[in-house]
């Protein structure tokens, strides 16, 4: 049944000190609440729990693509579609705009966020195992400042994350190092669109001489957060060259660090067999 609105309330400050202002005078209390489009998804199922929200929709100072020599700054805000149009993005950042246009619909592209996607904290999400390739860093602010922390480290387990009850995802940061690897993203779903992923795959290496010298191996929906397979990663650096046994070798690695499980939507047996396929298919570009 769907939730009756008038047991929620929406606050909308008009600057970004004074929201960090109300969601530090009573932490936990106030939530943010940015595209809306998981959020509301609950709220018309009748199933959002939280009562009080602080719109962060309209603050500019969480908005814009920034460019410097060894990074790109994206602000929380930034929606799916403005990571396909953002020609910086598409020309050195694949992955994360085949994620955004793999993200739900048009008008999800138009409204969702990245630091909505990060904060709903679904293992399932398109955008993280992408943003786990780039090795992301997240600077979470509050009204006694900011820190930067590096994404790998902050989903600490279901719905876990390294986010204080005052604090907000502020800006997403993406170094420029990746010229010259070879990119991979594939999202595997029930439906071509508008499907919640089985399995997520993004992965990112660099080659010398038809050998591995670097590589990033990130996964979604196999774990009850998003993973990194470095076990994978580290095997196959010391492999080098990409030959049939050290690919299977691999194959074996990665399904030890993932954890899929039986739902609705999949197999744990499922997941792990794909899991492995979408390795072999990444590593044999």
């Amino acid at each position: 049944m769907r939730a009756y609105l008038p047991q929620y309330e929406m606050s909308a400050p008009k600057s970004l000190a004074e929201a960090l202002d109300i969601l530090a005078r009573e932490p936990g209390v106030w939530r943010p609440f940015a595209g809306g489009t998981d959020l509301m998804v609950l709220l018309e199922a009748g199933k959002l729990e939280h009562r009080k929200f602080v719109s962060i929709w309209k603050l500019r100072e969480l908005r814009g693509i920034e460019e410097a020599h060894e990074h790109v700054t994206l602000g929380t805000l930034t929606t799916y579609t403005e990571v396909q149009k953002s020609e910086v993005l598409q020309r050195e950042f694949p992955l994360l705009c085949k994620a955004a246009a793999e993200t739900g619909c048009v008008a999800t592209q138009n409204r969702g966020t990245l630091g909505g996607n990060i904060a709903n904290a679904s293992p399932a999400a398109d955008s993280p195992p992408a943003l786990l390739v780039y090795d992301a860093e997240l600077e979470l602010i509050s009204a006694q400042g900011a820190r930067w922390v590096r994404y790998a480290e902050f989903h600490k387990g279901y719905k876990v994350m390294d986010l204080a009850p005052h604090e907000l995802i502020a800006r997403i940061r993406i170094h420029r190092t990746r010229s010259g690897w070879k990119q991979y993203y594939r999202k595997v779903g029930t439906r071509a669109a508008q499907a919640i992923s089985k399995v997520c795959f993004a992965g990112a290496a660099r080659m010398e001489n038809g050998r591995i010298a670097d590589l990033r191996i990130a996964l979604g929906s196999v774990a009850p957060t998003v993973v990194r397979c470095v076990k994978t990663e580290g095997l196959l650096r010391a492999s080098g060259a990409l030959t049939a046994a050290a690919v299977r070798a691999a194959q074996d690695v990665l399904a030890g660090e993932i954890a899929p499980i039986d739902d609705f939507r999949s197999t744990a047996r499922y997941r792990r067999r794909v899991a492995q396929n979408l390795l072999a298919e990444f590593l044999h570009l």
